[in-house]
């Protein structure tokens, strides 16, 4: 890869990410060690569930336990995408 290919490439990660990056504040309401549930404490989105996957890769500073307070930073991925065929236009009587 040339060097331009490189930085556009990383540039459109970086955009990617921020464009698509979210956060919730809240309680831990359940947490394993494939997902965490946070009930959102403020905000528009108060009294809301968050149900998240996480992995070994996720970074986790301090204890994760139920109750404890946190600000979890998500971001939203499409797994699949099913275009729906148009529907035909009704025949003039």
């Amino acid at each position: 890869m040339t060097k331009t290919r490189i930085l556009a490439a990383l540039s459109a990660i970086a955009f990617a990410s921020s464009a698509l990056a979210y956060q919730v504040t809240g309680e831990i309401e359940e947490v394993t060690p494939t997902s965490i549930t946070v009930k959102a404490t403020g905000g528009k989105n108060k009294g809301e569930k968050f149900e998240m996957a996480r992995s070994a890769d996720t970074k986790v500073s301090g204890e994760l336990k139920k109750g404890a307070k946190v600000t979890v930073e998500y971001a939203i991925t499409a797994k699949s995408v099913e275009v729906k065929a148009e529907k035909a236009a009704k025949a003039k009587k």
